[in-house]
């Protein structure tokens, strides 16, 4: 039998997390619970974000946590997972603040950007202090990101970028952008540049009317005859290689982040499930059809924890390929979306409701599922990995 304060541990994975792993995951456990949970159902139905948890994440250390130097934490890559995975346990809008932070704009900085850069943006980015946003989407060029219409011209003295970026977290919030943008013109060359967003020209506007990630920031960047400095650019890659890797660090702890949405579902319809009583006075998990949902839920999630331990292990070795990145974020975000559909039913009419976490995980997943990198996308991937055969076009 499982032990309540293990679930949905089925093969004691933690025993596999080195003590200050496991602490990790308890603090930023007990961050969940203490000041996330209490507020994150009426920022999600005003479509608004905890802005004042902002300090609270820089405080436990969890921006850019798996970087090291420059006043980042330097926790392991399961360190990094795990805290992942208790923010999204939280709500998916708040990992996704901390994993575009840390992942799409610390880390291109930490590893392709000059020192000075570094020394300017890493610490204030650890403290919270400076807030980054990611602009590499554009409104026509999604899961094609090399079709960007956004352009960087040299003019001598600046660079002057001109395009729209869309789907951007974090966008106003952010003091700077990482803006990927082709330099010279339609056929020039992807470069990374640190743009100011309080530079004249520049301008973020709110998505509104969303019905999933809603409390969490989207933005629309427009940057119309942008001018900054020559030294604004990312000096240490060139081409999509900059961005790509980006992403893999980001979805890497997308699939490590999912699975504490899978637990949050999990565990609130298993409570349900055990109090709620129909036709003969037994609860309904006592019906062999809801023991059915159960078991096939309890094996996705063992399944995508052992996945994503794995990948994890071999990311610390060095040893991890981005189809390796594909198939966790492919899995992992698959199945939980399944455990949300399923937790859902099982609550019945209560489970649209923000009385439970379910409804919300359920629509903030509907989007984990496409961004940074559609189920299809990744589906290609590990496809072109196994043939050889590029089957995008």
């Amino acid at each position: 039998m499982l032990r309540p304060e293990a679930m949905p541990d089925f093969f004691d994975i933690s025993r596999h997390f080195t003590p200050e792993e496991r602490a990790i995951q308890s603090t930023v456990r007990a961050f969940v619970d203490a000041r996330v949970l209490p507020v994150v159902g009426d920022h999600f139905e005003k479509g608004t974000f905890p802005t004042e948890l902002i300090s609270e994440i820089a405080n436990l250390g969890l921006l850019g946590c798996n970087l090291h130097g420059y006043g980042c934490a330097g926790l392991s890559e399961v360190g990094y997972g795990l805290a992942m995975q208790e923010l999204e346990r939280g709500d998916s809008g708040i990992r996704s603040f901390a994993s575009v932070q840390g992942s799409l704009v610390m880390y291109p900085i930490h590893a392709y950007g000059s020192e000075a850069q570094k020394e300017r943006y890493l610490p204030k980015m650890a403290k919270g202090e400076i807030i980054g946003c990611f602009g590499l989407t554009e409104p026509d060029h999604g899961s094609n990101p090399s079709g960007m219409r956004t352009t960087a011209i040299d003019d001598g003295d600046s660079w002057v970028l001109n395009g729209t970026k869309r789907w951007i977290t974090n966008g106003n919030l952010a003091q700077v952008a990482l803006v990927w943008a082709k330099v010279g013109g339609q056929d020039g060359e992807v470069r990374g540049f640190l743009v100011p967003t309080e530079t004249k020209g520049f301008e973020a506007q709110l998505i509104h009317k969303k019905m999933s990630l809603r409390a969490s920031v989207t933005s629309e960047l427009i940057l119309e005859d942008v001018r900054i400095p020559k030294d604004a650019i990312l000096p240490g890659v060139k081409g999509m290689k900059g961005p790509l890797s980006c992403l893999t660090s980001a979805r890497f702890g997308i699939a490590w982040g999912v699975i504490g949405a899978m637990r949050a579902c999990f565990d609130s319809a298993l409570d349900y499930a055990k109090h709620r009583v129909q036709f003969s006075g037994k609860p309904i998990a006592a019906h062999q059809l809801v023991q059915a949902k159960f078991a096939e839920m309890l094996t996705q999630i063992t399944s995508s924890q052992l996945m994503a331990l794995e990948v994890a292990r071999l990311k610390e070795e060095k040893k991890l390929r981005p189809q390796h990145v594909s198939m966790i974020k492919r899995n992992n975000v698959r199945a939980a979306l399944e455990i949300a559909r399923t937790c859902r039913d099982i609550l019945g009419g209560n489970g649209i409701t923000l009385e439970y976490p379910v409804m919300r995980h359920l629509c903030n997943l509907e989007t984990v599922y496409t961004y940074e990198g559609t189920h299809d996308i990744h589906t290609l991937i590990l496809g072109q990995d196994v043939t050889g055969i590029a089957a995008y076009d």
